[in-house]
């Protein structure tokens, strides 16, 4: 069983040694281990760096394209490669490298077809009580996509099978994290969680500016998400609280006028008219969006049937 461990840089040369010197030689049930770096368009010596401890596949970018098409790439050229297992790991190391043999043992024991590192986040002494808060919430709000129950939907420390590779397509530019999860739930893939402590902060994150960036480009995936899996939870959800508000006019008017109460009334009625516009406007794209992702599902299965020979081994 081949393992590739890969490394999404962007000028790393101060912390990649710790991460190439962390990562393990050996892990029972694994016959090969294999670094990736993935180069994000680095301009210092992140590539002469891991030339020098060895590491021989590389995935250069010229310019800086984002973690979640350096995720795609380097999954890309992982799974040319034959990889049977994909392990994603981070540049700054923050991710403990010797918990990658527990990472993937799940996976080749047959139990599980992901594997994703749960930081505690909690516990982290760095994270503001704000910024826990909001990592819990968006875990909470995944979970709820997906129908699973991780931790930390978050973390990039993770492990991904061939077959479970084959199966899922990224369609973000930011970060790949929540999407994956989502796309694995909703297709039945069995992910698992285990429990890590992270080494000490080494850098800011170069994902995003603040936390509040953060959040957006995260709610701007989930919700993406939500359009392509479950358009009849996002669009009933919209068209049902429009019409409870368009609805409200008209009761009201009902009831004056059934108490013999006299009154203007035009402007509440159109009130009342927009909302129910809006409401038949979100029900007629949940139709649509449901039939888009019947075709979109088919779509997928012969997506996964091309991969499937494109990456024959």
């Amino acid at each position: 069983m081949k393992v590739f461990v890969q490394i999404p840089c962007l000028n790393e040369e101060s912390t990649l040694p710790l991460v190439l010197n962390s990562i393990p030689k050996r892990i029972a049930g694994v016959s090969e281990i294999e670094i990736l770096i993935v180069d994000d368009g680095s301009t210092d010596s992140t590539v002469k760096i891991a030339k020098e401890f060895g590491v021989t596949h590389f995935v250069h970018h010229t310019r800086n394209m984002g973690l979640a098409r350096s995720f795609r790439d380097g999954i890309d050229y992982a799974l040319s490669h034959g990889a049977d297992i994909v392990v994603n790991t981070d540049g700054d190391n923050q991710y403990p490298q010797d918990k990658i043999a527990d990472l993937v043992q799940p996976i080749i024991e047959g139990r599980a077809d992901i594997v994703i590192a749960d930081r505690q986040t909690a516990t982290i002494e760095h994270f503001s009580f704000f910024k826990k808060k909001m990592q819990q919430f968006g875990s909470w709000v995944v979970n709820y996509a997906a129908d699973t129950k991780l931790p930390d939907a978050a973390s990039g420390f993770r492990a991904y099978s061939r077959n479970s590779l084959l199966r899922l397509n990224i369609f973000t530019q930011f970060s790949y994290c929540m999407e994956t999860i989502i796309q694995a739930g909703q297709k039945r893939l069995a992910i698992v969680s285990i429990p890590i402590t992270t080494n000490p902060k080494t850098r800011e994150s170069r994902l995003f500016k603040n936390i509040w960036q953060h959040m957006a480009q995260s709610a701007k995936a989930i919700i993406r998400s939500y359009l392509l899996f479950k358009p009849l939870v996002f669009f009933g959800l919209l068209g049902g609280i429009a019409l409870a508000v368009g609805l409200v006019p008209f009761v009201r008017f009902a009831i004056l006028f059934a108490l013999g109460i006299q009154g203007q009334h035009l402007q509440s009625l159109l009130f009342g008219s927009v909302f129910l516009a809006i409401a038949l406007f979100c029900f007629a794209l949940m139709v649509i969006a449901e039939l888009q992702r019947a075709n979109r599902i088919l779509a997928e299965d012969q997506l996964e049937r091309t991969k499937q020979i494109q990456y024959r081994r």
